[in-house]
């Protein structure tokens, strides 16, 4: 259960932080990708998707946190969510040639290693 509970706290944090810099700095965070947002609607866009759904993942992390009986839900989620995200990069960098795409392959990276740690975490938890 400690090793649930320090992961959920770490996705919890990258989550809420990201969500926040996307929700505020949207300009700024889609040109670390290379995305360049030519109109207001796609700011708006930015904020919701990429801020707003990132806030709610964190939020409802943090209430796994506070509801024992939540955490599995959570992690499973989690699980989904990194590898569902990992198959369309992968999907996305060989359609589109990933060797340059710096950003996709560290984004691929996180993504495989946080969906590794929460299924180790759940394995955890289906032990206890």
């Amino acid at each position: 259960m400690l090793l649930a509970r320090i992961i959920l706290s770490i996705q919890l944090l990258a989550m809420a932080g990201l969500g926040l810099a996307y929700f505020i700095r949207p300009h700024e965070m889609a040109n670390l990708s290379g995305m360049l947002l030519m109109a207001p609607a796609a700011a708006t866009d930015m904020r919701a998707y990429y801020g707003g759904l990132q806030l709610g993942l964190a939020a409802f992390v943090g209430l796994a946190m506070a509801r024992v009986d939540l955490t599995r839900a959570a992690l499973i989620l989690l699980v989904m969510l990194y590898s569902a995200l990992a198959l369309a990069r992968i999907g996305g960098l060989v359609l589109d040639g990933g060797a340059q795409q710096t950003f996709n392959l560290y984004a691929l990276v996180l993504e495989v290693v946080s969906a590794g740690l929460c299924f180790w975490a759940l394995r955890g938890l289906s032990r206890t």
